[in-house]
């Protein structure tokens, strides 16, 4: 069941979700660019941004993430 597209769909919205409160409580609105980068990752790839998350100093330290993440 794990490795069904459904269960990985439903589990990529809800690591979404989390993650799109913690930046919100963080740091407040964040542009929509950013938004989008995080929109696009894999549940695996949210679940290490939620651990990241702990070392940010700003969103600065977000974007540099993201960059990292994209250009892999």
């Amino acid at each position: 069941m794990k490795e069904s597209v459904i269960y990985q769909d439903i589990v990529q919205k809800e690591a979404l979700k989390i993650i799109c409160r913690q930046l919100k409580k963080r740091f407040g609105d964040i542009y929509d660019s950013l938004m989008t980068k995080v929109r696009n990752l894999s549940a695996g790839d949210l679940e290490d941004l939620g651990e990241a998350l702990f070392d940010f100093s700003d969103v600065a330290d977000l974007v540099t993430w993201l960059n990292q993440k994209v250009s892999n």
